[in-house]
């Protein structure tokens, strides 16, 4: 079993103690809309392409309610089963590649938002999915900043995300430097630079 299959598996879980109307760190999203997200992106391609592509996103939206409202268990099951058919990642070495990073952000997306959380505990698995993750976006999700970034991790070293002045040092696991680089601030992060570029950073609209 790969990490994206280990954070499925267990993001479904999640989902069933939590229930459909949980909260999450996507901003306007309950359970029920993060598992539709889900569903939608393995199974519907004309529907899927709406998430990076601002003109078809009515389309999108429309196909993700209309999963969001087939009854809960129903839902989290079509999560745990995975993609259609034909779908690429139901090939194991392209689902480690896609999806790791997926369902391990959403499954901190729903853990992080429920109260008194933290982090888990260190695994060597999980951890280096997240820093081949994080070397492979983190210069795209970061790239509107005007100051520079460095991210680095205790064990795997640094990757330079972003050259520029007055650069920023992030500090951290992998799990919660890749959390931060999605644009989410549920992290435990150190940050070290300039106090003013620090703000910039955090304030920085980060992701896809």
């Amino acid at each position: 079993m790969g990490v994206a299959a280990d954070e499925r598996r267990e993001l479904c879980e999640l989902f069933e103690r939590v229930g459909a109307d949980a909260p999450t760190l996507c901003d306007g999203w309950r359970t029920r809309d993060l598992a539709a997200h889900l569903v939608l992106r393995e199974h519907r391609p004309d529907a899927a392409a709406g998430i990076l592509v601002p003109a078809l996103a009515s389309h999108t939206e429309s196909v993700q309610g209309r999963y969001a409202a087939q009854p809960w268990a129903q839902l989290v099951e079509r999560v745990r089963k995975g993609p259609a058919w034909f779908w690429p990642t139901r090939l194991p070495p392209l689902n480690e590649l896609i999806n790791s990073a997926e369902f391990l952000v959403h499954h901190e997306d729903v853990r992080r938002a429920q109260e008194g959380w933290e982090p888990r505990p260190a695994d060597t698995k999980r951890d280096e999915a997240a820093w081949r993750s994080i070397r492979a976006i983190a210069k795209l999700t970061l790239r509107g900043s005007a100051d520079g970034i460095v991210l680095r991790t205790p064990a795997h070293g640094e990757v330079t995300a972003k050259a520029g002045p007055d650069p920023v040092t992030v500090l951290g696991e992998p799990v919660e430097i890749l959390l931060f680089v999605f644009g989410r601030d549920a992290v435990r992060l150190e940050f070290d630079g300039d106090a003013a570029a620090v703000e910039r950073l955090k304030s920085l609209s980060r992701g896809l």
